[in-house]
């Protein structure tokens, strides 16, 4: 299993551990990803999502799944995101 938020596209970042005496060597900055489930207030149901913490707020800061997913272009989200994306504007359209 990949190591990529499913909703920001984050995924991991390399760098250099670096000693008192300037030696450099590399490693991984892994994202902070955890499985949590969001709600759909469109569809009515919820999405199980492997999310980073940061995606989390992000979400939460918006005012949820729904309005986060219509403010964010499609090339940073997931395939099973897409979809959800697009039942979700599919709904949208059929009650206006």
């Amino acid at each position: 299993m990949s190591r990529v938020c499913e909703l920001t596209g984050k995924g991991r970042q390399v760098g250099h551990n670096v000693s008192h005496a300037n030696n450099k060597t590399k490693r991984t900055f892994l994202p902070n990803l955890q499985n949590v489930t969001l709600i759909s207030d469109a569809l009515g149901q919820s999405v199980k999502l492997r999310v980073s913490t940061h995606g989390l707020r992000s979400v939460e800061h918006v005012g949820g799944l729904d309005n986060w997913l219509l403010k964010t272009s499609d090339d940073k989200l997931s395939p099973k995101v897409r979809k959800l994306k697009r039942e979700i504007v599919k709904k949208g359209q059929a009650a206006a």
